[in-house]
């Protein structure tokens, strides 16, 4: 059978239309005993042995990314990445699809694979979404994408908020097991109450219940009276619970475009990773952790003609304070120089785009 997730063509399990799958999310058989008269069939599959689910849990926590102690996403639990326009969230959710596609590892971590679907909620922004996925796969790779990632273009019929089955009707239509939420502004409106951010999070954990994994992308917000980098839950933004109920949340920061941005694990389900600095590479829509504690190393990561400014924020870590920056920009211009003196680097005059006198850039020499 043809399957097309817009014309309702469906394998044959998944017949059910829509609006009936949504008002049975949850339902499951129970092989104990015949459903209570008066409950519902989703609130008795719900009930559990005490002693199952108190002793026999897992030594190691299931995760979807990661392994043993390091886990960055864990089987049933919310993995949110947050930041900034431009900073990479998109490239970095692009890569954890290719790999649930396909297998293989997430900032060198492994990738559990997707045994169903994937479903990808393009809703922010979808043509530069589309461009970002596009970095990640080739024409040979079509028969897979086909068969097993889904995309939902632009914002949901109902807002999640106000319509909690909303997402598991979704991701049960499509037989997904996983479902990505880029992003949680465009499937909720009003983040910043807490209302909101409770339905959004009741949501969640329904889909959650249902044993489909959730990756969402998200925004911070600015701390401080210069906008400070962000490093904690209280840098996200929007209400409380939408962090409460999420297992892991990293927190990207940099400017928009920037080549290295900074990582922070801002909640963990086991021990925290990091802090890094992550590396894209934005032709190729990869990424990379490198320890910016080698001025060649770090000058070969950026790439060719790299500015003195680039360079400082990336060996040094990005900078709100003016003074800070300028003096680190003076530092890095040093090490670079030196780079040049002992035969490790090149460097040129380029056009300022700004105007002005020419700007000094640098290229390492790879021998």
């Amino acid at each position: 059978m043809t399957w097309d997730p817009f014309m309702g063509d469906l394998p044959p399990d998944d017949e059910m239309p829509l609006d009936e799958r949504m008002a049975m999310a949850g339902s499951a058989p129970v092989d104990a005993a015949e459903p209570t008269p008066g409950v519902s069939v989703e609130a008795h599959s719900r009930f559990l042995q005490g002693g199952a689910f108190v002793l026999d849990a897992p030594d190691r926590i299931p995760a979807v990314i990661g392994e043993g102690n390091r886990v960055l996403w864990a089987q049933g639990e919310a993995f949110m990445i947050v930041g900034g326009n431009g900073v990479g969230k998109s490239t970095l959710a692009g890569q954890a699809v290719r790999a649930l596609l396909f297998g293989g590892t997430f900032l060198g971590l492994p990738v559990t694979p997707a045994k169903g679907r994937v479903l990808y909620l393009a809703m922010d922004r979808p043509a530069q979404i589309r461009r970002s996925l596009g970095r990640q796969f080739t024409e040979a790779d079509r028969a897979r994408l086909d068969d097993r990632l889904v995309i939902w273009k632009g914002p949901p019929l109902e807002d999640v908020a106000k319509s909690p089955l909303m997402l598991v009707g979704m991701a049960k239509q499509v037989n997904a097991t996983h479902i990505v939420v880029d992003s949680l502004k465009d499937a909720a409106v009003g983040l910043s109450d807490d209302a909101v951010g409770a339905g959004y999070n009741r949501a969640r954990q329904m889909v959650l219940t249902e044993g489909i994994e959730v990756l969402e992308l998200h925004h911070n917000v600015k701390r401080g009276p210069n906008g400070a980098k962000p490093t904690t839950l209280a840098d996200v933004y929007g209400s409380t619970w939408i962090t409460a109920g999420a297992g892991s949340v990293v927190i990207l920061h940099g400017e928009p475009g920037d080549t290295v941005v900074s990582f922070v694990h801002a909640k963990q389900p086991a021990e925290p990773l990091g802090p890094w600095q992550l590396s894209h590479d934005h032709e190729r829509g990869r990424t990379e952790i490198f320890t910016a504690d080698d001025p060649w190393a770090t000058l070969r990561t950026l790439g060719s003609e790299v500015t003195v400014q680039a360079f400082a924020a990336a060996f040094y870590g990005p900078k709100t304070d003016e003074k800070e920056a300028r003096a680190d920009r003076e530092r890095a211009r040093r090490k670079l120089d030196a780079l040049v003196k002992r035969g490790a680097a090149t460097s040129m005059e380029t056009l300022n785009p700004a105007g002005g006198k020419p700007v000094s850039v640098y290229s390492a020499v790879v021998r």
